[in-house]
């Protein structure tokens, strides 16, 4: 059997964890495994007249040692083959040969000859919803594929976790505490941006394991006066005459829109970032109180991976290989319930993974608020 594995979206800690898995149990049952460079760019880059380029060998040898790092080792990109603007398109290929849907095309065709030149068996592809969503399509097209969940946000649907949200956590609360010095020095608002698009969950745990006073979640629209009315009093509360705030890079004022910018991807995503700036602001308009405003953004999934995302990360890409071995294709791996599963490769398409706002969160106080622990999964998810 000859394996492909690519890695799409924003890169994570656990995803070379998972490669090597892969690799090492394919490997195992005699197998060979190749990797596409730079996510979906590979195969769309990919001319079956000229060879291997944007590919990757993949052996017991030259994975040896990737998941001591994080990152991804082959590379990754936000590419849709299925929305390829003309600019993009490779020039072996003839934007006319290919479905026009707009100004984009989708190059799903070629897609497929590539794997078919390749004699690629199954493609396994790691990565978040918009990834896995190109996988799902492929899976339709008849192509064999697997799959497995990552995201800093833990929002892929189907699944309770994702590789990579517990070591952006473990980031962010460490940041979180180191900021409480400055904060107390200068006597401040510390306002803490993390990324999370659609989900809050990174902001609410994180938020909710370093205690900080006030969290803000993509769910919930905020009031800002509130809002800045609530942290005045939680700094002149606090001996050390200092507040936190944590908030997610998607959060909202009660009437406004989502902070974003730049040119959209080819899942029709702009950049986010920008609301922890905008409500620092508004918090020392409304107070005369000092702001320190962090966005951590790339810290959030930089360096190697924590002992969850590894364990993860490995158990999600040996689970994969078992499943070939039992003849099973089209599946992605999972968690629900605190144990390990399979669901079906489309699952991640049917339906929004979102913060439980009435298990989880206060929205009249801004704060994390856990209605009930009997019953919960051990870390929350």
């Amino acid at each position: 059997m000859r394996i492909a594995i690519l890695t799409g979206g924003g890169d994570v800690p656990g995803l070379n964890s998972c490669i090597k898995a892969i690799t090492l149990n394919a490997a195992a049952e005699g197998w060979e495994v190749l990797g596409f460079r730079r996510g979906w760019a590979g195969p769309l880059a990919y001319d079956p007249a000229n060879g291997h380029q944007d590919m990757m060998q993949l052996t017991p040898d030259t994975v040896r040692v990737i998941d001591r790092t994080g990152g991804t080792v082959l590379h990754s990109s936000r590419t849709n083959p299925a929305k390829v603007k003309a600019k993009d398109i490779p020039g072996f290929i003839k934007a006319e040969s290919l479905p026009r849907n707009g100004d984009t095309y989708d190059a799903t065709p070629h897609i497929l000859r590539v794997l078919e030149a390749l004699k690629i068996d199954v493609l396994v592809a790691i990565g978040g919803d918009d990834t896995l969503s190109y996988a799902a399509r492929l899976n339709r097209e008849g192509v064999a594929v697997m799959a497995a969940p990552k995201t800093m946000d833990n929002d892929v649907f189907g699944t309770d976790y994702c590789m990579g949200f517990s070591t952006a956590v473990s980031r962010s609360l460490e940041a979180i505490e180191a900021l409480r010095t400055p904060a107390g020095s200068h006597e401040r608002i510390a306002v803490v941006e993390l990324f999370g698009r659609n989900s809050g969950e990174t902001a609410l745990i994180s938020g909710y394991l370093a205690e900080a006073d006030r969290v803000l979640i993509s769910e919930v629209p905020f009031e800002i006066d509130r809002v800045a009315e609530l942290l005045a009093r939680d700094r002149a509360a606090n001996p050390s005459r200092y507040a936190m705030l944590v908030l997610s890079e998607g959060a909202q004022m009660q009437g406004g829109e989502i902070v974003e910018g730049g040119e959209a991807d080819a899942y029709g995503h702009r950049k986010l970032g920008g609301i922890g700036e905008m409500v620092g602001a508004e918090i020392q308009r409304h107070t005369g109180i000092g702001v320190l405003n962090q966005k951590l953004a790339y810290v959030m999934r930089s360096g190697p991976a924590d002992m969850l995302d590894r364990m993860v990360a490995k158990n999600y890409g040996t689970m994969v290989v078992q499943a070939l071995v039992e003849k099973k294709r089209g599946l992605m791996a999972a968690i629900q319930g605190g144990r390990y599963t399979l669901v079906p490769i489309d699952t991640c398409v049917q339906g929004t993974r979102r913060v439980d706002v009435d298990a989880f969160y206060d929205p009249r106080e801004y704060r994390p608020r856990i209605a009930a622990l009997a019953g919960k999964p051990m870390f929350l998810y």
